[in-house]
């Protein structure tokens, strides 16, 4: 049987689509009567009863017998990124034959961090690099040394 004109006054769920919810405590031949699905009697037949996760019954409880030992630290998970990061697509506007030194960097914006400490991490990219530049950075990539080098740029690793 298929409708012709579906319109909002004949939409209805198709049949057995929606389920009437049980009605608890109607009598004994429901199979819902007198405990209701409560079981007997006590704390958790009562309305609002029950006890929170995790409680024992005053026992001290599994969370609190068990020992605290250990720690782990969240930069081993994580990991942590000791360096300003820049790729060298960002270098292309520094004018030739210019040193690039975490103050330059600075000075260009690319320095998030404020901190002197946080060494700067050159990384290569796809984007055009043709610049002759000497660069003093903590750490490089070996792609964007090899495209510095061959721009006829140096690459000079500074500790830090």
């Amino acid at each position: 049987m298929a409708i012709k004109n579906i319109t909002l006054s004949n939409l209805k769920p198709n049949k057995g689509a929606r389920k009437a919810r049980t009605r608890v405590g109607r009598g004994e031949g429901s199979g819902h009567g007198k405990t209701s699905g409560k079981g007997g009697k006590g704390q958790t037949a009562r309305s609002g009863g029950g006890v929170r996760a995790g409680f024992e019954g005053g026992q001290m409880p599994l969370y609190r017998r068990l020992p605290k030992v250990g720690f782990t630290s969240r930069v081993g998970v994580r990991g942590e990124n000791k360096y300003n990061v820049i790729r060298l697509s960002a270098l292309q506007n520094v004018q030739s034959g210019a040193t690039v030194d975490i103050a330059a960097i600075q000075a260009l914006g690319y320095a998030k961090r404020s901190s002197l400490k946080a060494g700067v991490k050159v990384l290569s990219d796809n984007g055009e690099f043709n610049k002759k530049l000497h660069l003093k950075v903590n750490a490089i990539s070996a792609g964007a040394k090899a495209r510095v080098e061959a721009a006829g740029g140096t690459v000079e690793i500074i500790a830090g």
